[in-house]
């Protein structure tokens, strides 16, 4: 084995994609990720057919992620997989692998939690990409979660609020549903909000004590108003379609910047990380922006790739976590709702 170097191979399958990387010393060499477009029909992920998915695309995304990094399974130090939270099957599928695989090699198994990965993914050795300081606040916005949680160290994170219902993800993918839209619904809403006025509709913002969010008051509110409008003028959606993506978009922004403002104030942090595949919508990246010059945050925006599930964020957490030399027992099982 080489000396210098510390390879370890990530891999994630909590949900949809299928992903495999390896990183050797905090920089990433490859990260390969296979989608599944067979939920587009359905409008949503069915865990049945992802789970099958997953089992045709995991062996050949391992491969090809090991042939990109140009390194051969026998240089690896460790597999780092998703333990959780996620789709059961998809998770399983991932787990069996790194278990199999890393008895295999005789080398050790790590179990990764996914929301803590997408925080941690701030910690990659990218150029250009500053690394937050602790302790910093991290927003983790994605179809499955909405958290705000305080990182004081890599592993000591404490979650101050969390969505009581849907999470963001949700809410633009069940908007985009009401209007017609295709699934995801994120980046289409996100694409028609620029080209419209983020004022021409108002929707109530739901009242949530503290830091915690609420999401299906709103899509419920959205359900009413594009049924009145609808009643009145059968064209309402495709007349209006930009302007009424860019009054979601900027509600949604609204709710969630409310909160991280709220966290900010509460506990003095002004670094603040955003990670999850909503961090890719273009409002939400503007809107923390211009926190530096308003409120004098620190923000923190991963490099797009690392936004969505990937296994880049599981591989950066197996080396942190390999430093430290804290390994799973092959007895591990994968949770689907795992907690910090």
């Amino acid at each position: 084995m080489d000396s210098q170097n510390i390879y370890i191979l990530g891999i994630e399958s909590s949900c949809d994609d299928t992903s495999a990387s390896v990183l050797r010393n905090g920089r990433i060499l490859s990260n390969v990720v296979a989608g599944q477009t067979v939920h587009k029909e359905y409008g949503g992920v069915v865990p049945e057919l992802a789970s099958r998915a997953h089992q045709q695309n995991i062996v050949p995304v391992v491969h090809q992620a090991l042939k990109k990094a140009g390194i051969d399974k026998s240089q690896l130090n460790a597999i780092a997989f998703t333990r959780g939270p996620g789709l059961m099957g998809s998770l399983l599928v991932g787990t069996s692998f790194a278990k199999s695989m890393a008895m295999g090699l005789g080398i050790p198994l790590i179990e990764v939690n996914h929301m803590q990965a997408h925080i941690l993914a701030h910690f990659i050795d990218e150029p250009g990409f500053d690394k937050p300081e602790f302790p910093f606040l991290a927003m983790t916005i994605s179809g499955g979660h909405t958290q705000i949680v305080r990182v004081n160290g890599y592993f000591d994170l404490e979650i101050l609020g969390e969505t009581i219902d849907d999470a963001v993800g949700e809410a633009f993918d069940k908007s985009g549903k009401i209007l017609g839209l295709g699934y995801p619904a994120g980046p289409e809403i996100d694409k028609r909000a620029k080209l419209g006025n983020p004022k021409a509709y108002k929707f109530s913002k739901p009242k949530v004590d503290g830091l915690n969010f609420s999401f299906s008051g709103l899509k419920t509110g959205i359900l009413y108003f594009i049924q009145d409008e609808t009643k009145k003028n059968p064209h309402f959606i495709q007349e209006n379609l930009n302007d009424i993506c860019a009054s979601i978009q900027h509600t949604i922004i609204e709710i969630l910047m409310d909160k991280i403002k709220l966290a900010s104030k509460q506990t003095g942090i002004t670094q603040i990380a955003i990670g999850g595949g909503v961090s890719a919508n273009s409002g939400i990246r503007e809107a923390l922006k211009n926190g530096e010059e308003t409120y004098g945050w620190k923000t923190f925006i991963p490099k797009f790739e690392y936004t969505t599930d990937n296994a880049a964020m599981i591989a950066i957490v197996g080396y942190l976590k390999y430093l430290e030399k804290d390994f799973a027992k092959v007895s591990v099982v994968a949770s689907a709702r795992l907690r910090f």
